[in-house]
């Protein structure tokens, strides 16, 4: 079997219908590269594409997708309740079969490369590929966004891994990197309060007290006019879905605005489901491996 990595392109656009399928269209021009997932909100309005194929494959479908996206997304015009710094936001590259993180760290270091080289967008390494500490955590990275990009630049400690001090005038900075399976998992409420989904997310995020795997912003979709507590869960193992779920409905109840649904952004990985669905079904002795029907095909 070839190597297989995973690679999850996120971009500031969610809205414009011709420029995501022009992006589709590119993702698609890379022979060995599956796109295997596309999903866009208009609130946020970005678009995260899930792609996978073996690794030099993959990492110049990101480079194209990075390309088209400079040219057909201008951050000057952009809004969205999504935080941002670039066209092309972030670019992670996830280890799945016969690789391991070290080579995904190498491939984002050579496509940091490549954009900066030839697009002019400045990149930060984050997560497994950071340089520095302070910079493995992407919204640390990425705090300031595109309009106080300019001045963070500037910062002694900011300066970009790859490139300049000066953000590219269109397309931001970019941010590339090597990680784990990460689940993006949204949570709605029965409210339009933004401050009550801000403060859920406050309680429930690593950063700000709450579990330490567990990223969390509030923000109002507004096509609905209802709060979301917009999450990712960095590591579905030491956190699960479930737990988190939990807190969140915990505290949602404290201010009177019930879940009304929740979604899945992008794909996720059967586990991540498996272990809600055994917490919540009370499954006694259950053996992922060997009781998940999935796993046996896998193995054919």
């Amino acid at each position: 079997m070839p190597k297989l990595i995973e690679c999850v392109p996120n971009f500031s656009e969610g809205r414009n219908r011709d420029i995501i399928d022009a992006l589709i269209k590119e993702a698609g021009s890379v022979a060995g590269v599956l796109l295997l997932d596309t999903s866009s909100d208009p609130s946020h309005n970005r678009s995260v594409f899930t792609l996978a194929g073996e690794p030099e494959a993959v990492g110049e479908a990101a480079f194209r997708l990075c390309k088209a996206a400079s040219e057909k997304i201008d951050l000057t015009m952009h809004s969205g309740e999504h935080p941002r710094m670039g066209a092309t936001d972030v670019i992670p590259f996830i280890p799945v079969k016969d690789t391991n993180i070290a080579e995904c760290v190498a491939l984002s270091k050579q496509v940091a490369e490549r954009v900066w080289n030839e697009l002019g967008i400045p990149v930060f390494l984050y997560e497994e590929s950071a340089a520095a500490e302070y910079r493995r955590n992407l919204a640390q990275v990425r705090k300031g966004e595109f309009e106080g990009m300019p001045e963070k630049l500037l910062l002694p400690e900011w300066a970009p891994d790859f490139g300049e001090r000066k953000v590219h005038p269109t397309a931001g900075v970019t941010a590339v990197g090597a990680r784990k399976f990460l689940v993006a998992f949204n949570i709605n409420l029965g409210t339009s309060d933004i401050k009550i989904a801000k403060a859920i997310a406050k309680a429930v995020r690593g950063s700000s007290g709450g579990y330490k795997c567990c990223k969390a912003i509030g923000v109002i979709l507004e096509d609905r006019n209802i709060a979301q507590v917009s999450i990712n869960m960095v590591d579905y193992d030491t956190t699960p879905l479930y737990r988190v779920f939990e807190a969140v409905r915990f505290e949602a109840e404290r201010w009177g605005a019930p879940i009304i649904g929740s979604e899945i952004i992008g794909l996720t990985p059967m586990k991540a489901l498996i272990n809600a669905a055994e917490y919540y079904l009370k499954i006694q002795r259950f053996d992922f491996k060997r009781q998940v029907f999935e796993n046996h095909l896998l193995n054919l």
